[in-house]
């Protein structure tokens, strides 16, 4: 057993070796792992007395009818059952984090629009006071839509603690390092990965390395899950066998703590004696990951023209409706471009779908100048959008060679929902006026005459 004395204090299970040190390697597999000897029980899920003196209980992130392969539940031998982390609960406000359904009188959120990266702040700011909010879709209290954030983090959580009623969040760091001390382990994140935290999970957020600032993803439908390959078949885009769930660590400290909970877009606070990360062993499919960015493995043509953006989907919460996402986690990272006579950036469109965009580092190959790494755009359902005119005339004239896209990862929120701008967004964050002003350029290149490209 290691006990992380850095700044977690938690004890933790025996870490694995190699790359998976820390971490159980699989994405929706059932795992099992215990922090101290005999703790897990072996062949049952609820003995009469658990060993240490451990409470059983289950965390169900599905209904208990589900189908098989979508029931998720995980079974935890705590010191207390969570009946004893909850107390009763006094409404606050959190100002600056939104729910849907959020339409603002006086914002408009038919357009095309871009920022800047939101600056950091000189207060110090925790993972809850430091929350952005920038768009909101569908409506949390029937449990579809999102919301996407910007957090700015500069203080860790000190004997405080959080969890979210509301929704699955996907969380993308653009810069500095995080370190999520959950119930049922830790997980450390920087630049280039991404962690998902599941609903009703309680955790600390601590900043190994500040200031912190990305981006988030909150999901308030069917859970995240790999992509359906179709005849692109068992291998390629993102395996399971690179995400990674905590193993078991947990905190037997007697003292006052603060738990929050995120519940219909409200916000409430409950004081108890104890921290709450106090899970010894735990076995099940519902628990947190982390994945590195850097093992998507991108697809795409090879001889010309190039697939629709769905090619590089990491991760996708199903609608309900075959085919049409309720959320889609799009990467766009380094990749090879060898398509013969082929408009090779992305090409002019309108969707159905809403698409946010954010940079995590580099330049993206269809906004050369202005989308820089910390940055957004918008670009909602059925709004026109596409290369600015370099990126079109360079692309146009280019000599196609086999060219490596380098030093680029930017992502994609595709919604089927339209996304509102919050009033953060629409008034303080550092908006390019501009933006739209991109595509004015664009010439008329019209010439009838036959043949004639």
């Amino acid at each position: 057993m290691n006990t992380l004395a850095d700044f977690s204090g938690l004890t933790q299970a025996p870490s694995l070796p190699g790359p998976h040190a820390g971490y159980m390697p699989g994405f929706g597999n059932d795992f099992e792992t215990e922090a101290l000897p005999g703790a897990l029980p072996q062949g049952m899920n609820s003995p009469q007395k658990c060993n240490y003196g451990l409470y059983g209980e289950q965390l169900s992130g599905t209904a208990f009818t589900a189908p098989g392969h979508q029931n998720e539940r995980t079974w935890c031998y705590r010191i207390r059952p969570s009946v004893k982390h909850s107390h009763r609960y006094a409404r606050i406000d959190v100002p600056h984090w939104k729910t849907a359904p959020n339409v603002v009188d006086g914002v408009t959120s038919l357009g095309q629009y871009r920022w800047d990266p939101v600056p950091h702040s000189d207060q110090p700011l925790t993972w809850i006071t430091g929350m952005r909010t920038m768009t909101t879709a569908g409506d949390v209290n029937t449990q579809v839509g999102m919301a996407s954030h910007i957090y700015l983090v500069t203080q860790s959580m000190k004997n405080s603690y959080f969890f979210s009623a509301d929704s699955e969040m996907l969380v993308v760091p653009q810069e500095g390092r995080l370190r999520f001390c959950t119930e049922l382990g830790i997980l450390d994140i920087a630049p280039g990965e991404i962690a998902i935290l599941p609903r009703g999970l309680l955790y600390r957020v601590e900043v190994a390395q500040g200031p912190c600032r990305g981006f988030v993803c909150e999901n308030y439908g069917q859970k995240f899950e790999l992509p359906g390959r179709g005849p692109i078949g068992a291998n390629c885009m993102a395996n399971r066998r690179d995400f990674k769930a905590p193993v078991a660590a947990f905190e037997d400290r007697e003292v006052p703590s603060t738990v929050t909970i995120k519940w219909c877009g409200q916000f409430h606070e409950t004081q108890i004696a104890q921290s709450p990360l106090d899970v010894v062993a735990w076995h099940g499919n519902y628990t947190p990951v982390k994945y590195d960015l850097s093992t998507y493995c991108p697809v795409g043509a090879v001889l010309f023209d190039h697939p629709d953006p769905s090619i590089f989907t990491v991760l996708t919460a199903p609608s309900g409706q075959p085919g049409t996402a309720n959320i889609d986690f799009v990467l766009f990272r380094e990749r090879w471009m060898v398509a013969e006579d082929t408009f090779r950036p992305p090409w002019y469109h309108k969707n159905i779908m809403s698409e946010l965009m954010g940079n995590i580092y580099g330049q993206y190959d269809a906004k050369p100048k202005g989308f820089v790494p910390g940055g957004i755009s918008l670009h909602n359902m059925m709004l026109p959008h596409g290369p600015d005119k370099n990126a079109f005339e360079g692309a146009s004239n280019a000599d196609l060679q086999a060219v490596k896209l380098d030093n680029t990862m930017s992502f994609m929120f595709e919604t089927r929902f339209p996304q509102h701008l919050t009033e953060f967004a629409g008034k303080e964050a550092p908006l390019q006026d501009d933006y739209i002003d991109c595509w004015e350029s664009i010439d008329k290149k019209f010439d009838g005459t036959p043949g004639k490209k």
